[in-house]
């Protein structure tokens, strides 16, 4: 890496890290075209791309991470970031069992918060209940005031178990916890809907609109606005 092209990427990490988003992302593709692949900020751009979404975009985090886990100075804490980050944007193309798959290998060499979310989540998405719940619950051992973790045995409960019940107390616990959380605003909404509290669910929608809506969330930014839309009439 040249002198030009190290100074070209502190920039766009600084501006990735000041908000700037729109010239971050403008810098890392620059610096990506030209064959920079330091693993530090192709992982950089791989998050502000799978925000974006689209399939072109999750297309692109694949092929740049693929060329950036070849960097021999990656370390490895930024390696499982980017095996993560590889599996979501392999999940949010259809290769659901792949992004578990691999998610298994990441979390297994190093468990964090991060992992027992993300892999939670996708447990829930296969669909299989005793899996998801048992992996969700040892989430909770590992920290028992993760929101998304509380989340996610919400979302088991909720849509795997059909025990809304049961599936209520994580969702509130995680609502106390992250007033902001964008699925778990909008389950609960669901909940303010059948007791007939229509401006309450209509609050907790707009709170989630203001969120930062990633690949992960079980509800997009679109669907909740549709949502809004649909009650207002």
């Amino acid at each position: 890496m040249g002198m030009f092209d190290s100074l070209k990427a502190r920039k766009a990490l600084i501006a990735h890290r000041k908000g700037d988003i729109a010239a971050a992302r403008a810098a890392y593709e620059q610096l990506y075209n030209s064959g920079f692949i330091n693993a530090e900020y192709m992982v950089s751009w791989s998050y502000i791309l799978l925000r974006e979404g689209g399939e072109a975009n999750f297309k692109k985090v694949k092929e740049i991470l693929a060329k950036a886990q070849k960097d021999p100075a990656i370390s490895e804490q930024r390696r499982g970031d980017l095996l993560v980050n590889f599996a979501v944007a392999d999940f949010r193309l259809g290769n659901l069992d792949k992004a578990v798959e691999l998610m298994e290998r990441v979390h297994q060499k190093s468990p964090r918060g991060e992992t027992y979310g993300a892999l939670g989540y996708l447990y829930i998405e296969q669909g299989d209940a005793e899996k998801a719940l048992a992996f969700n619950q040892s989430a909770l051992e590992y920290d028992d005031e993760d929101p998304v973790s509380l989340d996610n045995m919400g979302q088991i409960y909720y849509r795997l178990l059909n025990d809304k019940e049961k599936a209520l107390e994580y969702f509130t616990k995680a609502h106390e916890l992250k007033p902001g959380q964008i699925d778990t605003l909008w389950f609960l909404s669901r909940y303010d809907l059948e007791n007939g509290k229509t401006e309450d669910a209509v609050e907790k929608l707009e709170t989630a609109l203001k969120g930062r809506f990633s690949p992960l969330n079980y509800v997009t930014r679109e669907k909740v606005q549709e949502e809004i839309k649909r009650i207002r009439g």
